[in-house]
């Protein structure tokens, strides 16, 4: 099974909400993945805006 990924924040989630912006929105149509493990310290997460460590989908449709 595909894994879903939130459509507003692009992370990664297995349960019905999403854990950052409590949305239900999801797709299992994405492309590429990245883990952030320190978000204050990765530029990539920064120029993303991504906030929190996790697993994330680079581009959700």
């Amino acid at each position: 099974m595909k894994k879903k990924a939130c459509k507003n924040c692009k992370i990664f989630v297995e349960g019905d909400k999403c854990t950052i912006c409590g949305r239900q929105n999801f797709s299992t149509n994405w492309q590429g993945r990245i883990f952030i493990t320190n978000q204050e310290n990765s530029e990539i997460g920064q120029k993303m805006g991504l906030e929190k460590q996790g697993e994330y989908a680079i581009k959700v449709r």
